[in-house]
């Protein structure tokens, strides 16, 4: 049996990195970064920024391979896709693991503007987008219900536990 997927996505500067690491602290979960796999893709020299589908490709296979050690995984990535959301639903499907979709979002748009300004890279050489590039992206609209999570409404620790109470872990 497989364990628990949560795919977790929003839009950048929206907290999920933030979400994911103290998540991954509480519980002992496997934190995926998709920007992470993306940037190591860049330093090995076999591409350049934007890398293109490899590290959601990368990312699907190692959280499979993780589910299906029965471990939890927060699969954090944009995901602006209904592509992207269907394929971490088909890691989840394949491996027997639960699946938990969640979305950040932060409904105050002077506070997502400030975040976006104000965050620090936290993976060299990582580009991050302006706050122009930010509003001007491709995001699709969710079709499926997932749990939306509103950083601009609570603190870390209670969207923390409102994804950690869906996902049962």
């Amino acid at each position: 049996m497989g364990g628990v997927l949560i795919s977790l996505g929003g839009l950048p500067a929206t907290g999920k990195s933030t979400l994911a690491r103290a998540m991954a602290r509480e519980t002992g979960a496997v934190h995926l970064r998709v920007d992470t796999i993306e940037q190591a893709v860049v330093r090995s020299g076999l591409a350049d920024h934007p890398v293109g589908p490899v590290g959601y490709a990368v990312g699907y296979a190692l959280a499979e391979d993780h589910l299906r050690q029965g471990l939890t995984v927060i699969a954090e990535s944009v995901n602006p896709l209904a592509v992207t959301r269907d394929a971490w639903r088909d890691v989840a499907l394949r491996s027997g693991a639960r699946l938990l979709e969640v979305e950040t979002v932060c409904s105050d748009p002077a506070e997502h503007r400030r975040r976006s300004a104000e965050r620090t890279v936290d993976i060299p050489g990582l580009p991050l987008p302006t706050w122009e590039e930010i509003t001007a992206r491709l995001y699709e609209p969710w079709a499926r219900d997932r749990l939306v999570v509103d950083t601009a409404a609570c603190d870390v620790a209670a969207c923390v536990r409102a994804i950690r109470r869906a996902a049962g872990v």
